[in-house]
Formats: structure tokens, C-alpha cells, sequence
């Protein structure tokens, strides 16, 4: 009988497994989890309602929500795409929806729903899962050598040594170098781990009184850089977060690692429908069209309205100005504030418990039609372990449920063909 081990019980690695087990009954499946609970980032992912996937586009505009990896996932995406994942949990009794901004959630609104599903598929077709299992070393055995399988799993803490025949990692984001080292011994080499998807942490600043305060849609830049996104922009109390960041973390991610979290920022609460010089060249038709009214009360670009306040004061104009009034030095302020308002960031904080790492194995060294090791024969890597990672709105997942399917399938054929 034929074995199979895979390493996390996370998204890919549970999903692998079922996946491997259900696809080839002859197959003998174990789940490793180095800590006591399985699926912890599905339970906690959207506020507890598990964000599954996103909504189906063509390949080349799914792809470009990953800032690592996209060149995989076009590979992946073609044998288990977002339909296949709504098809799949369907199918096993999980009703989907999808909301306006394209994220797919359970009808329930329960994450506990994606969890349950798999948890019933684990044990249908007989997965054994054993927690507290940390692995320290695989080694690869010498076709002659090979026995009970090619591979040999040491684990902390336990005289036993587990035999393989295939195995599959998918230990997540490792954010220490040296959590890789079982791999590296094999000969694979690391793209250095570092966070991605966090929100901006300015100190103590005037600003974060607002926090609670959003803006549809404001555009949000790195100075020094030509890092940039707009969408939805949150002040909260330590600083900024909302989509606009979060993209732009994921984006910057390396960048940001490499200036050690020390950059400025430049926001145009406006987004992009008001650049600078168009701004300019339509001042005086608005400053006309509301003459008469006091600044504060008047305010004709929507913002919130201590946004509004907030950056009034930031140029040095009372609220009680009137348009007419406005010296050209203080306009010129209130222009610069509006489109290319400038703090300095200092550190980052971890976007709720939703951590994702860029970084991970190199994907030169896997096949991305299996995901193969193509140093070793029967070593599988799935999730976020490689070097592959996406944005916000569902996309990790599916690159989690797309690569264990895909490792899942290739370990199901290849046993099937040897037992």
C-alpha cells in the first residue's frame, strides 16, 4: 500500500489530502499539524466567515492579484479554478455566495461551514491526522535502500520514524529562515520570508483621531517608488489600513522589508478621477460655484466630514471661510493636502489574524502542472510554503485549494500506477 504524508493541516494541506485519499482509495494518508488545531487561518479568515475564493475572471486578470507567483497559478488556475472551488464545496453540501466586490463567502456566513466539509471528506476516505507533530529532518533513501517508501520523516519528540512514498509540504508561510532548514538540507533553496498584506503604523499623529473615518476610493503612493494602488482607505488608531494598504503591503512587500518599515506616504483622498493638475484647473469654478458658502459647510468632493474638517485646519483655513475668501497661500495648501497629503510611516501591524508571507520555496524548482519537487521524486509543495502569495478578497485561498488539488491528483495518478 502506498503512503502519502503531508505536512500542515492548513488550507492546502487539508485539501491535498482529502483530495489524494478520495482520488485513490489504495492510498494511505497522514495530516501532520505542528501545533493543536487544524485549519486555524480558515476559521478566522473574513471575520470568521472563511473569504473561500473570488468571484470567476479570465486567467490573466486572476493572476493579477497575486504579487508572487502568477506565473504558477496560470498553470494551477486551468486544473482547479475559482468554478471548481465553488463546485467542489457545493457539492459536498456548502451553499456559496458571491458579494458585490467579488469575494465568495458560505451563505452561512460561517466559516465553520468550509471547515466542517472538509473535516466530514477527511474522514470519509480514512485521512490520519495527528497533531503536536513537528518534523525535523526528511531524508530521501537511495533506491536501493527504499523499503516501506523513499522517504523517511523524523519527527520532535518521537522514536518513531515515519516512511513515505510520496510527501506533501505545506507548512504555510515560514517567517523564519531556519523553519526551512529540513528543506534546504534537500537542496532547495528559500526566497527570503518577509510579511505581506499589513496595515501602516504612523505613531502619534493628529490624523488617527479620525480613526473609524473611510474614503471610498483615495489613492495611496510610496514616496521614492512606483508603488501605488487606490480603493477604500481606513484611519484607524494607529495609523492606516483598509484595501488601498493592503494592496500596496503585498505589492511592496520586499521593498518595504528592505527600508526596515521606514517610508513616507503620499494620499490623494481624492483617488484617481482628481489628479493634481486637473484639480488646479477646475479651483476657480469651484471656488465660483460656492462663494458664498463657508468652507467647513461646503465641502464638494464628498470626503467625510472630519476628514474635511481635518485637512481644512492642515492648511490653515477656518472653517467659517468663505470660498471667496480664500487667500491663494492657503488654497494652494488645501490643494496639496487633498491630493498628495505626506506622513511618514513607521513599522507595520499584522492585518487582523489574516498573516500572509511572501517568500518561500523557489518555484524554479518545482513543476507548476504538479507541484513536484524537481530535485526529488515524490516531495509535493502546496501553499503559501512557496514563494507565491496574493492580495486580499479570497485569492490566497484559491491558490491554496488550486495547488493542493493539483498535488493531490499527480500523488493519486502515480500511486495508482505503482500499487
Amino acid at each position: 500500500m502506498p503512503y502519502l504524508v503531508v505536512i500542515g493541516a492548513g488550507a492546502s494541506g487539508y485539501f491535498c489530502a482529502v483530495n489524494a485519499a478520495r482520488l485513490c482509495p489504495g492510498l494511505k494518508v497522514t495530516l501532520l499539524e505542528k501545533t493543536g488545531k487544524t485549519l486555524s487561518k480558515v476559521k478566522v479568515s473574513g471575520g470568521g466567515r472563511c473569504n473561500v475564493t473570488h468571484r470567476d475572471l479570465p486567467i490573466a486578470a486572476f493572476t493579477g492579484n497575486y504579487p508572487r507567483g502568477a506565473r504558477l497559478l496560470k498553470r494551477t488556475l486551468h486544473q482547479f479554478g475559482p468554478v471548481d472551488t465553488v463546485d467542489w464545496f457545493e457539492k459536498r453540501g456548502v451553499p456559496l455566495k458571491t458579494e458585490a466586490d467579488g469575494r465568495v463567502f458560505p451563505v452561512s456566513n460561517q466559516s465553520s461551514s468550509i471547515i466542517d466539509a472538509l473535516e466530514k471528506e477527511a474522514d470519509a476516505y480514512g485521512v490520519n491526522i495527528r497533531l503536536h507533530q513537528n518534523v525535523l529532518s526528511l531524508n530521501h533513501l537511495a533506491a536501493q535502500e527504499e523499503k516501506q517508501g523513499r522517504w523517511q520523516i523524523e519527527l520532535a519528540g518521537e522514536s518513531e520514524t515515519l516512511s513515505a512514498d510520496y510527501i506533501c509540504v505545506a507548512a504555510g508561510g515560514l517567517m523564519k529562515a531556519e523553519n526551512y532548514q529540513y528543506l534546504t538540507k534537500l537542496g532547495h533553496s528559500i526566497t527570503r520570508p518577509v510579511p505581506s498584506l499589513f496595515t501602516f503604523n504612523l505613531g502619534k499623529h493628529p490624523i488617527t483621531e479620525l480613526m473609524g473615518v473611510s474614503v471610498d476610493n483615495a489613492t495611496i503612493r510610496i514616496a521614492g517608488s512606483k508603488l501605488k494602488q487606490s480603493g477604500p482607505l481606513l484611519i484607524t488608531h494607529w495609523g492606516f489600513s483598509g484595501p488601498a494598504v493592503l494592496k500596496l503591503s503585498a505589492w511592496g512587500a520586499e521593498w518595504l522589508a528592505e527600508n526596515n518599515y521606514q517610508f513616507s506616504v503620499l494620499i490623494n483622498w481624492l483617488g484617481e478621477a482628481w489628479p493634481e493638475q486637473q484639480l488646479r484647473d477646475s479651483w476657480q469654478a469651484i471656488r465660483e460655484r460656492h462663494a458664498a458658502r463657508p468652507m467647513g459647510e461646503k465641502n464638494p468632493f464628498g470626503l467625510p466630514k472630519r476628514l474635511w474638517a481635518y485637512l481644512l485646519n492642515a492648511a490653515g483655513i477656518q472653517e467659517n471661510l468663505y470660498w471667496s475668501k480664500l487667500p491663494a497661500g492657503a488654497q494652494n495648501k488645501l490643494i496639496q493636502h487633498l491630493v498628495a497629503d505626506t506622513y511618514m510611516i513607521s513599522g507595520k501591524t499584522t492585518f487582523k489574524e489574516e498573516f500572509v508571507t511572501c517568500g518561500g520555496i523557489n518555484l524554479a524548482e518545482m513543476d507548476p502542472l504538479t507541484m513536484e519537487s524537481r530535485l526529488h521524486r515524490g516531495l509535493y509543495f502546496t501553499g503559501e510554503v512557496m514563494n507565491v502569495d496574493g492580495i486580499t478578497g479570497g485569492f490566497n485561498f484559491q491558490h491554496a485549494w488550486a495547488s493542493g488539488f493539483a498535488a493531490a491528483s499527480h500523488i493519486a495518478n502515480m500511486a495508482t500506477e505503482t500499487n
